[in-house]
C-alpha cells in the first residue's frame, strides 16, 4: 500500500508541476499571431509585411509556424508572408474532427481565405506539408500563384513492411509521449536537457529503444539551427499532450496523403520549384524529379548543404526559391 501511495502522489505531483508550468508559458509565449474559425476549427495564423502575392507556409508532419521563423522573417521583406498551426500543432486548438486529407486541405483554404485576400497564393510546403499543398493546388488551381516543395516524402509513396512498422511505432510513441507530458515527465525532461543534465532525459528516451533515442538527438539538434529566441518557445509548445495527440494523428494521415498525391497526374502550368536534400538515394532525388513534372513550369534543384530541414540549413537558398515564383507571379499578373 506504500508503494502505491508513493507512486500515486508522485503522479499527482507530476500533473500539478504539468498544469502550473502550462499555466506560465502560456503566459509567457503568447500567441504571436491571430485566431480564425474555420468551419469550427480555431487556427493560430502569423503573417509579416505588404505586397502581393502572399506566401503561405505548410509546416512538416509535426511542426509548427516556428520552423518558419527565419524564412518567413525574410520573406515578409518583400511580399506578405504568413505560416499557420495545423489542428493540435502549435498554438492552435487540439484537432476538432480527424486529421483525414479532405479535413486539412478544407482547413487550408480556410487559411488562404484569411491570409491572402489579394488573389491566388504562392504555397510553400515541407516534408509533409509538401504533399498537403500539392493536394490542394491539384484540387484549387485558380488560388494558386506557385509551389515551392522542400524535401517532399516522395520514398513514403509505397510504404514497405519496414515503414509501416516504423510508422506504427511513431504513433504509439507520440501517445507515449501525450501521456508523459500530462504527467509532466516531458515537461522535466525539457527542463533537464536544456539545462545542463542531458544524460537524464536521454538516457529515460533510451528505454523506448535506440530509435526514439535517435530521433530525439536529431530532433534537439534541428531545433538548435533556428533563432535562439525560438528555442524557449518551441520547448514550451511541446510540454503539452495535444502536440503529441497531433503528431500521432498526422503520422496516421501519412498514408492516405501519400496516395492522394500519387493520384496528381498534373499541375498543369503551376510555376513549381523542388527542393531535395542532399543526403537522399538517387531513387528518391528521381521521384522528386518526377514529381517536378507534373508543372510544364517545374524546376527541380538539390541543397547541397541540407539535411531534411532545407529551411534550417540553407535558408538563404528557400528564401531564393520562393522569391523567384513571386516575382514570375507578380510579372504575369502585370502581363
Amino acid at each position: 500500500m506504500l508503494l502505491i501511495g508513493s507512486v500515486l502522489a508522485l503522479l499527482a505531483a507530476g500533473a500539478v508541476y504539468q498544469f502550473v508550468g502550462a499555466r506560465r508559458g502560456a503566459r509567457q509565449y503568447a500567441a504571436p499571431g491571430e485566431w480564425i474559425d474555420v468551419s469550427g476549427q480555431h487556427l493560430h495564423l502569423v503573417c509579416a509585411g505588404n505586397g502581393r502575392p502572399t506566401v503561405v507556409f505548410e509546416s512538416g508532419i509535426a511542426a509548427s509556424s516556428l520552423s518558419w521563423a527565419r524564412v518567413l522573417r525574410d520573406v515578409s521583406a518583400f511580399t506578405r508572408a504568413c505560416a499557420y498551426d495545423r489542428a493540435g500543432l502549435g498554438w492552435s486548438d487540439p484537432a476538432r474532427t480527424p486529421r483525414t486529407v479532405t479535413r486539412m486541405v478544407t482547413e487550408l483554404r480556410g487559411v488562404l481565405a484569411n491570409a491572402a485576400t489579394g488573389g491566388p497564393a504562392v504555397l510553400v510546403g515541407h516534408s509533409f506539408g509538401a504533399f498537403l499543398v500539392c493536394a490542394y493546388a491539384s484540387e484549387y488551381r485558380a488560388d494558386i500563384a506557385g509551389l515551392v516543395l522542400l524535401d517532399p516524402p516522395s520514398e513514403w509513396h509505397r510504404i514497405t513492411r519496414q515503414q509501416a512498422h516504423l510508422l506504427w511505432g511513431g504513433i504509439q510513441l507520440s501517445r507515449i509521449g501525450a501521456l508523459l507530458a500530462r504527467l509532466g515527465v516531458v515537461r522535466g525532461c525539457l527542463a533537464l536537457l536544456t539545462g545542463g543534465a542531458p544524460g537524464v532525459p536521454r538516457n529515460f528516451v533510451r528505454i523506448f529503444g535506440p530509435t526514439a533515442a535517435r530521433t530525439l538527438e536529431r530532433l534537439v539538434g534541428e531545433v538548435r539551427k533556428l533563432p535562439p529566441d525560438v528555442h524557449p518557445v518551441v520547448q514550451a509548445l511541446w510540454c503539452q499532450p495535444k502536440c503529441f495527440r497531433a503528431m500521432a494523428d498526422h503520422l496516421g494521415a501519412l498514408e492516405e496523403m501519400t496516395a492522394a498525391v500519387s493520384r496528381v497526374t498534373s499541375l498543369a502550368d503551376v510555376p513549381l520549384v523542388i527542393i531535395s536534400s542532399g543526403d537522399h538515394t538517387p531513387d528518391t532525388i528521381a521521384q522528386h524529379r518526377q514529381l517536378a513534372r507534373l508543372s510544364f513550369q517545374g524546376r527541380h534543384m538539390v541543397a547541397t548543404k541540407s539535411g531534411h530541414w532545407i529551411q534550417f540549413d540553407e535558408p538563404d537558398l528557400v528564401v531564393a526559391a520562393i522569391r523567384e515564383i513571386v516575382e514570375s507571379a507578380r510579372q504575369s499578373s502585370a502581363a
